[in-house]
């Protein structure tokens, strides 16, 4: 059954979120945004893409994992991100920041271009070592997320719960929405079993989530 990740760690944990903190503390630089295939860049580094519902806070995230202020957008519109933007973390990692799927205050037709390009990128990208797939923890997973659970699936793409704005919830509706997810992801065969709890705001397991991703990353 998949578990959750806390950052009480042990000293095998210890060392492995300190070698999380000295990646993401290396320099980050936007490479480009794409919005279309044919933009997407080359690359041989191990990619991370974010995914998530609009508004789910994968900027945020972003912005925490790497200790930056701003370096993605972070907006309270839904749908402000409308390309896949880029990142090279320290040339050990490349950072994708998707278009959020679900509601987003755009036409439709523009709506349908950036789905299907995230669905073109998910399916094709061969450099992509792993999708944190965000999730708010105050709604849990929704249809929206479960399409792209089963498009992960047959992609065979492995991709990680991230519950974002977990500084929202208290303890006990907390650990029960983890559970919840953890045992929904259970059937899926392209999940990863860990399940990580996130505040942005609030720091809460940012040294749980870098280390899970270092453990990726091109040796430095």
């Amino acid at each position: 059954m998949p578990h959750p990740v806390s950052d009480n760690a042990s000293a095998d944990d210890a060392q492995a979120h300190e070698i999380g903190r000295r990646l993401f503390a290396q320099a980050c630089d936007f490479v480009t945004g794409a919005a279309s295939m044919d933009q997407v860049p080359e690359t041989p580094l191990p990619e991370i893409a974010f995914a998530g519902r609009s508004n789910v806070g994968k900027s945020s995230l972003i912005n925490a994992l790497t200790n930056r202020a701003a370096l993605a957008r972070t907006s309270n519109a839904p749908g402000r991100t409308r390309q896949i933007n880029f990142f090279d973390l320290g040339n050990r990692l490349m950072l994708a920041d998707l278009p959020g799927y679900g509601y987003a205050k755009a036409p439709k037709a523009e709506i349908e271009q950036w789905t299907g390009l995230i669905e073109d990128y998910l399916r094709g990208r061969a450099g992509l070592r792993r999708v944190c797939l965000l999730i708010d923890a105050r709604h849990g997973l929704k249809e929206s997320d479960r399409l792209v659970m089963a498009l992960l699936d047959q992609a065979a793409v492995v991709y990680q719960a991230v519950l974002t704005k977990c500084d929202k919830l208290k303890e006990g509706p907390l650990k029960d929405r983890i559970e919840g997810v953890g045992d929904e992801l259970a059937a899926h065969t392209a999940a990863h079993p860990d399940v990580i709890a996130t505040s942005a705001r609030k720091g809460a397991g940012i040294p749980a989530l870098r280390a899970a991703l270092a453990a990726l990353a091109e040796k430095g």
